[in-house]
């Protein structure tokens, strides 16, 4: 009960966290919404905003949240701790900093560092476990193409589909979190020095989810069965993940075709294809730059798109703004960047696996 009633407190606090966007409330939650908002709090522990920003679009709401579950939070072969090692690196290399804050707490809590000492934020070559930091330096070079290539698994081959799944879901989120978050998981105005007390309650609640061992493939019946496109054939030795990820694509695929035009994704999707990883340059002048190619009307959601896939911690209000004046609603908002941010977290796990 106590648990309970610390999530229903935390409920509010946690959609305030959100920008750009109007979360749905979770006494207003209906059918699918209410559903992952149920879950979030059952199997993640709480209302967690990088899942939540999703609620204005359905289905990238169900499919962000499928991808997690199966990934970081369903037991399975590889452990908890190196998934939150995996989730930690990912967001480091994403300059996420409220992923990083939240991964590394969570890491913190499940394997103290070296001599006891407390890993701070990002920093994994603190982690005692060579095992674990082994897996955190695979998830830093694959992040790179070229740098991808020289990497192995220093993992058993059985675990690709939970950790390279956890890297994926974690090149996603982070996109979304850049855009639609702080760098801090507190509600605007909040003072930093309530940030560990919080992170404190946070990973209680966490940790106290982690016990009750959420089943696999038990939120899977959230989105329709759909066929596993190539690029995630990497999730084929796991039926529960590759379902997981198989249905996400869809539906996200789904929500970029009804925001952005075909044009804009193709030329997204050429500018990840010649893409090795690197940040695209200094300012958004590429952007502005790429999307010339464009009709004058599709240009601000084509930059949207471009900045979130490649240096999204570079859109702000500005960048929002443009979309929304030549159309975009808050559906519209968040299907353009979660289509964006799961093109781009797709290329980072193909070459991944590929490259091995």
């Amino acid at each position: 009960m106590h648990r309970r009633l610390v999530q229903s407190s935390l409920r509010g606090l946690s959609l305030l966290q959100v920008r750009h966007v109007k979360p749905v409330g979770f006494e207003l939650a209906r059918d699918g919404v209410a559903r992952v908002y149920r879950e979030l709090e059952r199997d993640f522990g709480v209302l967690a905003p990088p899942i939540a920003l999703h609620s204005p679009a359905a289905g990238p709401l169900a499919a962000s949240w499928l991808m997690l579950r199966e990934t970081l939070l369903v037991a399975g072969l590889a452990e908890r701790t190196t998934k939150e090692a995996v989730a930690s690196a990912v967001s480091a290399v994403n300059e996420c900093p409220f992923c990083v804050r939240m991964h590394t707490a969570m890491l913190h809590s499940l394997a103290p560092g070296r001599d006891g000492e407390a890993i701070r934020d990002g920093r994994l070559e603190e982690v005692a476990d060579p095992a674990v930091r082994a897996v955190a330096g695979w998830v830093r070079d694959g992040a790179v193409r070229d740098t991808a290539a020289d990497s192995r698994f220093p993992f058993a081959a059985e675990q690709l589909p939970e950790l390279l799944g956890s890297v994926v879901i974690m090149h996603y989120l982070n996109r979304m979190v850049n855009v639609f978050l702080g760098t801090v998981p507190l509600p605007p105005g909040a003072p930093e020095s309530s940030l560990r007390p919080v992170l404190r309650v946070l990973t209680w609640l966490l940790r106290s989810a982690a016990r009750t061992e959420p089943k696999a493939g038990g939120s899977l019946g959230l989105l329709p069965a759909a066929t596993l496109p190539e690029d995630l054939a990497w999730a084929a030795g796991n039926p529960q993940i590759a379902g997981a990820f198989a249905r996400a694509a869809a539906a996200v695929e789904v929500a970029g075709r009804a925001a952005l035009s075909d044009g804009v994704r193709a030329l997204v999707q050429d500018t990840l294809d010649h893409w090795d990883g690197r940040p695209p340059g200094l300012g958004r002048g590429w952007a502005d730059a790429a999307v010339e190619t464009r009709p004058a009307e599709e240009r601000p959601a084509a930059r949207l798109a471009l900045l979130t896939a490649l240096a999204a911690y570079t859109v702000d209000e500005t960048v929002i703004d443009a979309a929304r004046a030549a159309g975009a609603d808050d559906e519209a908002l968040v299907g353009i960047t979660a289509w964006a941010s799961l093109a781009a977290a797709r290329q980072v796990g193909s070459w991944m696996f590929h490259n091995e």
